[in-house]
């Protein structure tokens, strides 16, 4: 599928089915390896992530959630490095209690579940957006370098001069917050603009990654 538009035309002129175009690039874009598992967690059920043991939970995060995040082989090695640290310091309990305050808070909540979830070892603020926008999809996208830059393309954004000053490969989570509210945003405009409620941050985190690569 091709996509002739740029974001910025996107995110200020774009129809409802110009967007509909752009989400379904996404695909496109993901390695044949991994189309396996991203279909999977696509349609991930939170309920069943929270009935989880914490040995379950730990077991999803090692072969599941990280193979999804980090898909160089290099980095997917360093960040499993950090989660076993949970089982050689004998200190699961740490995970668990983390793993129970993410659906404690209300996902409404930015700063107190991405602030949670990084608590887990191995994830960055990147890779604790993504476990939230897969968990809960209608509150949360993915936050990265490809989001910063992507917006940083689109024209008359409010928040134009404070992405200015992020560090795209090393995000705060005052940045996460940041992005993940300008997603929200669009996600709310784009359903009143069309009449629907079928957009959510994840699917503008999905746009921000593939759309001009």
């Amino acid at each position: 599928m091709t996509v002739e538009f740029n974001i910025n035309y996107l995110w200020n002129n774009g129809t409802e089915k110009e967007w509909k175009s752009a989400l379904g690039k996404y695909f496109d874009l993901v390695k044949s390896s991994n189309v396996e598992i991203e279909k999977e967690l696509d349609n991930l059920d939170s309920e069943t992530v929270k009935k989880m043991t914490v040995n379950e939970f730990y077991y999803f995060l090692h072969n599941k959630y990280f193979v999804w995040k980090y898909t160089q082989a290099n980095r997917l090695r360093t960040t499993r490095n950090s989660l076993v640290k949970y089982l050689e310091d004998d200190n699961i309990v740490e995970l668990e209690e983390i793993h129970n305050l993410i659906f404690k808070y209300n996902p409404e909540n930015i700063s107190n579940l991405l602030r949670t979830t990084h608590r887990i070892k191995g994830l960055g603020v990147a890779g604790a957006s993504g476990l939230l926008s897969l968990l809960f999809p209608k509150y949360f996208g993915t936050v990265d370098q490809f989001v910063v830059q992507r917006l940083l393309e689109v024209e008359n954004l409010k928040e134009h001069s404070l992405l200015e000053k992020m560090k795209q490969d090393n995000l705060t989570e005052k940045d996460g917050t940041i992005l993940i509210e300008i997603m929200r945003e669009k996600a709310n405009k784009l359903n009143k603009k069309f009449k629907t409620s079928e957009w959510t941050p994840r699917k503008i985190d999905k746009i921000l990654w593939s759309i001009d690569r």
